[in-house]
């Protein structure tokens, strides 16, 4: 809580348990959880939890056949290398970029050796 008093347009009640419940607009509140997730992110960027790409680099993930192919090629890596590094065949590389399914054990370990969470690999 950061003791900042409630938007202007915020009622409060207090429910038969004593607790203070705030009631506010929509658009009050959507404008508090979008800061909130920005916050969250900027924290998340800060304590190396996640990393921040920049405009070309997210216009060059739009257009990469497949979000591993971008990781793969942002760390320098080709095929070979991140096949060898994560204990796979190149082919299983190519197939992945290529859109075949995987099980999460195998995207784990690609995740891993490009360090990014899986969720960025999907």
């Amino acid at each position: 809580m950061t003791g900042k008093a409630a938007p202007a347009s915020a009622k409060i009640i207090v429910t038969p348990k004593g607790e203070r419940l705030a009631i506010l607009p929509a658009e009050d509140y959507e404008d508090m959880r979008d800061a909130l997730v920005h916050a969250q992110a900027i924290a998340d960027v800060e304590a190396g939890r996640d990393e921040p790409i920049t405009l070309d680099e997210m216009h060059a993930l739009l257009d990469a056949p497949s979000p591993l192919t971008f990781w793969r090629e942002k760390r320098g890596l080709t095929r070979a290398a991140l096949a060898e590094a994560a204990h796979l065949r190149e082919s299983d590389i190519e197939d992945l970029e290529s859109g075949k399914a995987s099980t999460k054990k195998v995207m784990t370990r690609i995740a891993t050796v490009l360090k990014v969470a899986v969720e960025e690999l999907l």
